[in-house]
């Protein structure tokens, strides 16, 4: 298991994360069965992904929508970087607790009234928690949930 980007978001995720269009945004969804990587990666929607995979339920799980999206172009490194603030479940777990493997970031190209075939899956993560009512906070890396260097 590891971090990747989703085929069909390669070469775009760094422009998605612009959030180019009028009500788009970005939406983390953590997974507690993942399939492995090199799988998990040819799905081209999130309802393509949830069809093979399972998504978390834990007491007090939602989907969270990414703030604070940033995009960095670092022409002496040659590299971009997308970042968002940390997200936090508080009290994630409790009553019905999940194991949990990934945290996937998704482009929602119409926030509050698209559907999962609509929304395209950016990048996995390695999100190795087990809830137990305590809070979770998701910091996908130092340097941002993707990268992509020339």
């Amino acid at each position: 298991m590891a971090n990747g980007v989703f085929n069909i978001a390669l070469g775009k995720a760094g422009y998605y994360a612009t959030l180019p269009a009028a009500s788009d945004g970005l939406v983390v969804v953590l997974l507690k069965v993942a399939q492995a990587d090199d799988t998990l990666r040819d799905h081209d929607t999130l309802a393509a992904v949830l069809a093979a995979n399972t998504e978390a339920d834990f007491t007090n799980y939602a989907r969270a929508a990414a703030a604070g999206v940033v995009v960095n172009v670092n022409d002496t490194s040659n590299l971009v970087d997308a970042d968002m603030n940390d997200i936090t479940w508080a009290n994630a777990g409790g009553a019905l607790n999940n194991t949990l493997v990934k945290l996937l970031v998704c482009y929602d190209p119409a926030t509050g009234s698209g559907t999962d075939a609509e929304i395209i899956p950016l990048t996995f993560h390695d999100f190795a928690v087990t809830t137990d009512g305590s809070s979770i906070t998701a910091q996908v890396a130092a340097t941002g949930f993707f990268r992509a260097t020339g």
